[in-house]
């Protein structure tokens, strides 16, 4: 196989692996709608099932690309009189990169991780909702839900919070990208937002919908 065959097979697998996270996503979705309506904790685990599965073919073509991205490298940097059998030499690649694969690298994927956070406040939600409709009066209940809806940046209700992944606090993705924007203009770091919070260095790579929340405010607003 020749250069422009990688090439292609890398562009190829690219294109593979943004059709994964978007099933990554979509996953992520239907276990959110899945919890919002109290369907059976079974459907739930299946869905993680179905992102953990996702997560081994990402890792699979995460593999096979470093393989092709090191086997390119290596011609270029030992250039040989005699170009190898490129094809067994990303297998070869590819091969000792599986060897090394453990149940843990899964679970350590970006988006089933996103989706494991989402799922426990999705949960979490839940549970506080049904407790205190069972435990105090309606209001103060509205109340202190209401407390957690609140940017603390805007100090008014999210309608589009984001999740900072560093420190799990949550913020309106404009206003949070505006300090961002401001700071890295000043060439200052972003200390978190947050009253008590000692995270300094808030970056837009650290940013995530935060998909649990934006659920909770909307449903605490159509009641």
């Amino acid at each position: 196989i020749s250069f422009s065959y990688l090439n292609s097979c890398l562009s190829s697998l690219k294109n593979c692996q943004s059709y994964i996270n978007t099933g990554m996503d979509i996953a992520t979705h239907v276990a959110l709608d899945l919890v919002e309506n109290f369907n059976d904790e079974e459907d739930v685990k299946s869905m993680e099932s179905v992102m953990l599965e996702f997560a081994a073919m990402d890792r699979e073509l995460d593999h096979y690309m470093k393989a092709i991205e090191e086997t390119v490298n290596q011609i270029k940097r030992d250039k040989p009189e005699n170009i190898p059998d490129l094809q067994s030499l990303v297998k070869e690649k590819f091969a000792a990169l599986e060897d090394k694969n453990s149940d843990s690298d899964l679970e350590k994927n970006e988006k089933y991780m996103y989706f494991k956070d989402q799922l426990r406040d999705m949960k979490k939600q839940y549970n506080n909702d049904t407790d205190a409709i069972e435990q105090i009066d309606e209001d103060i209940a509205v109340t202190q839900s209401q407390m957690n809806f609140i940017c603390p940046i805007t100090q008014m209700e999210m309608k589009k919070p984001v999740r900072n992944k560093v420190c799990g606090h949550s913020y309106e993705e404009d206003a949070i990208l505006k300090i961002i924007q401001t700071r890295k203009q000043q060439k200052k770091k972003v200390r978190c937002p947050k009253i008590g919070c000692s995270h300094d260095d808030v970056k837009g790579s650290d940013l995530v919908p935060d998909e649990a929340l934006k659920r909770a405010i909307d449903s605490q607003n159509k009641q």
